[in-house]
């Protein structure tokens, strides 16, 4: 459960009453996705008319305006459609965290089609300054991706772009990357060899496909042969 120190007020009027919820900050965009859970992203369990002077609204006053004393669909309701009060810290803790989660996507997931490499992310950061472009502390990074790229794509050369990679494992190494595999790639097909080996196609983001590669040869050793599949 999140601290009342560092907690946030989420505030919803209606029907002439006032609801607050006290909230962990990186709980909003879970919670705006209808997924709340009571024990971590909440301070305190209760639906309060004023949060500060702890003073709890009253049941039918939640059945009147929520049609509900379920205090997780309250919460929900609250974060969606109301507001959020932040001090300046909490704001630009908000803020910075939003910012490298979008950088930190760009940087994965793309690469700079002049070289075939991924950006550096002090480069992304570096655009998006150059750019002036505004990061919203309280919307999701991804539905923040596309407006940062079409910012930044008139300072440097970006593009979003999946790589395909052949896998190929013997002797023990299955037993030793497989869950790596399929946790850091989507699993296209696989296949058993006459010979005991194990075939595989993996798509990732482009931007990562070499520390994937570094990975998974470090842990396979000798056992591993991979290759980067060419067009389609």
């Amino acid at each position: 459960m999140v601290k009342l120190e560092d907690s946030i007020v989420a505030r919803f009027e209606s029907h002439g009453h006032k609801f607050e919820i006290l909230v962990d900050p990186d709980a909003t965009d879970r919670i705006k996705e209808g997924k709340v859970d009571l024990e971590t992203d909440l301070a305190l369990d209760e639906i309060f008319k004023d949060a500060n002077k702890g003073e709890k609204a009253g049941e039918e006053t939640l059945k009147e305006v929520f049609k509900t004393t379920d205090v997780a669909q309250i919460a929900i309701e609250i974060v969606r459609r109301g507001q959020i009060q932040l001090t300046t810290e909490q704001r630009h803790a908000m803020l910075e965290k939003k910012r490298k989660q979008i950088i930190d996507i760009i940087s994965r997931e793309s690469i700079n089609p002049q070289t075939n490499a991924p950006h550096p992310p002090a480069r992304i950061s570096q655009a998006i300054d150059e750019a002036k472009i505004h990061i919203d502390p309280f919307k999701s990074a991804g539905d923040q991706i596309q407006a940062v790229l079409k910012g930044i794509r008139v300072l440097i050369p970006i593009r979003f772009e999946k790589t395909k990679i052949a896998i190929k494992l013997t002797g023990d190494a299955y037993g030793k990357v497989y869950g790596d595999i399929v946790r850091t790639g989507y699993l296209i097909k696989e296949e058993w060899g006459k010979d005991g080996s194990w075939v595989g196609v993996i798509e990732v983001p482009s931007g990562i496909q070499g520390d994937i590669i570094s990975s998974l040869t470090r842990k396979a050793k000798d056992n591993i042969e991979v290759k980067i599949m060419k067009g389609k």
